[in-house]
């Protein structure tokens, strides 16, 4: 008995300092949007024949929420202290995608390993460790005074370019890919590094960009050009472009008003393509208008804003480089996502973070998220503020 107790007094107290010192404005958002997203994934999915996709969804939110509680208890200093193992398991977890990786044949690449009827992507995972790695690896470069140095820099571009290379390689999943670039880049500004090197590396990058391009695939190159060029590449809008047009024609057909939740045309007819995860915002502009999917935008935008409000207010050189690393995941995700929804972006197979029906991706963001309120949690000392 007095066990049992001591264990609910344990527990009480757990939950009385999550209450009180966790990110509950954050919380709530992600809450709000991953319910928002059920509901989008319910009609969505009314036109497909099979079943379970709402409560593996819902079952994903509780492990979610779960993860999210979890990982506010947890020190990031603790965790960014075992950056090697991090990148060592980073590395092996994609490889791991060489024997077990499965994939859409539509997307072309064999970014999940399926099993027991779960699937999970481990660039998604990735993208989180990575975060913790490179914000510990530039901390660590700070304290020595080496952040624009040719060492640090090459020892930076190394993990990024071996992380890049191995998805690429394994699973030709340039999609997620990218999204490593994008963090590298806006988690170096944030870090401090000086505008030459961004000068260098764009000049770089221009320079080697026709080598870079001849080395994708041709369906990869077509949904490229097919953006800027479509009257070249796709002119009666059936190939390359065929799902971006529905897309668009889903959105427009919505108006402001909507068509109402269940009473989309194209959503209820099954015509959108990946209605119920890669376009799922096509489904809340058809269904909702305008403002529906406005909402989607201005909940994305204000967690994004609390990501970088958190890190700022830290403190902390490395609570600010974690909370910025973890914020251009989502600013990546959702610009790519809503762009190729909107027929601006290629097509690349970018899920819309909380939004999307797949339980990693949402238990991923849960534990990003998570990472985030355990650094509003845990004030530190103030370190290199002078950013």
């Amino acid at each position: 008995m007095a066990t049992v107790i001591s264990f609910v007094k344990i527990a009480a107290k757990t939950v009385f300092r999550f209450f009180q010192s966790a990110d509950l404005f954050l919380f709530i958002l992600c809450l709000l949007s991953s319910i928002y997203g059920i509901i989008l994934i319910s009609s969505a999915t009314n036109s497909i024949a099979e079943s379970g996709h709402i409560t593996q969804q819902l079952s994903a939110l509780v492990i979610g929420i779960a993860v999210f509680v979890l990982f506010s208890y947890i020190d990031i200093d603790i965790i960014a202290d075992k950056s090697l193992p991090l990148y060592i398991f980073s590395m092996l977890f994609i490889f791991s995608l060489r024997f077990w990786g499965q994939g859409e044949e539509d997307w072309g690449n064999r970014a999940w390993i399926r099993f027991l009827g779960f699937g999970v992507q481990p660039a998604e995972v990735v993208k989180v460790t990575y975060a913790i790695i490179l914000a510990k690896m530039l901390v660590v470069f700070k304290e020595r005074k080496t952040l624009n140095s040719i060492i640090s820099l090459a020892q930076v571009l190394f993990v990024f370019g071996s992380i890049f290379g191995i998805i690429i390689w394994v699973s030709d999943d340039l999609g997620s890919a990218l999204i490593f670039v994008f963090m590298l880049i806006v988690t170096l500004f944030v870090a401090g590094l000086k505008l030459r090197w961004f000068i260098i590396g764009g000049a770089t990058m221009a320079a080697v960009s026709p080598f870079l391009w001849n080395m994708m695939q041709p369906y990869q190159q077509r949904r490229i050009a097919a953006v800027f060029f479509p009257d070249e590449y796709d002119p009666d809008r059936q190939g390359v472009l065929w799902q971006a047009n529905q897309s668009v024609r889903a959105i427009t057909g919505g108006g402001f008003p909507g068509q109402g939740l269940g009473n989309g045309r194209l959503t209820q007819a099954g015509i959108i393509p990946e209605q119920h995860t890669d376009f799922i915002f096509s489904v809340a502009g058809e269904e909702l208008g305008f403002m529906g999917a406005l909402l989607v935008i201005a909940l994305l935008v204000t967690i994004i804003a609390r990501c970088f409000y958190v890190g700022i207010r830290s403190n902390n050189t490395l609570g600010l480089l974690v909370c910025t690393g973890l914020a251009a995941k989502f600013i990546a995700q959702t610009v790519e996502n809503i762009g190729m929804c909107l027929g601006l972006l290629p097509v690349i197979g970018i899920t819309l973070p909380f939004f999307s029906y797949g339980g990693s991706s949402l238990v991923t963001c849960f534990a990003a998220m998570g990472i985030v309120s355990g650094v509003k949690m845990r004030p530190k000392p103030i370190r290199f503020r002078n950013l």
